[in-house]
């Protein structure tokens, strides 16, 4: 679920970042329901039965589609996916690396291992992509990972 995606958009970024302000003290997954702007994905994390991991001590890197990256995929696919917890899961997964991987960290065509087993691709020429995703918010902390926020779901080659 993660091949390029990683590109600054200026008010999704500007939006992201007034909401994640001083985070870093809850876990991933309350980060992101205080986020607001991830609804789709939590009930998902819910769905495939991952709470418990992603609040686990981690760390973990999760590359977070927005609500509006949900909302952009062909229709029916989020009900499909909901309904189908193992897929759903193999999907969430793949947008999982272990450890707390910093923008910092990383380098153009650098792969990673996803949760899931899958390789993803970074790319930083023009902005960072995840796959094919643009990363519009990145390095917000939480106290067991990293999240980077990204506008697309990347579907797995799984």
């Amino acid at each position: 679920m993660l091949r390029r995606t990683f590109i600054a958009l200026a008010t999704t970024t500007a939006m992201s970042s007034v909401a994640f302000a001083d985070n870093h003290e809850m876990d991933i997954v309350d980060t992101a329901v205080a986020a607001g702007t991830f609804t789709t994905l939590v009930a998902a994390v819910e769905a495939a039965g991952l709470v418990d991991t992603l609040k686990s001590e981690g760390p973990f890197t999760v590359f977070a589609p927005t609500d509006e990256a949900f909302a952009a995929l062909p229709e029916g696919t989020v009900e499909g996916l909901l309904a189908d917890p193992e897929a759903l899961a193999a999907i969430l997964t793949y947008h999982v690396v272990p450890g707390a991987v910093m923008s910092t960290d990383l380098t153009d065509g650098m792969t990673a291992t996803t949760v899931n087993g899958a390789d993803i691709t970074i790319g930083t020429e023009g902005g960072v992509t995840v796959n094919d995703a643009n990363v519009v918010t990145a390095d917000i902390e939480a106290s067991n990972g990293v999240i980077h926020v990204i506008d697309a779901v990347i579907l797995s080659p799984m």
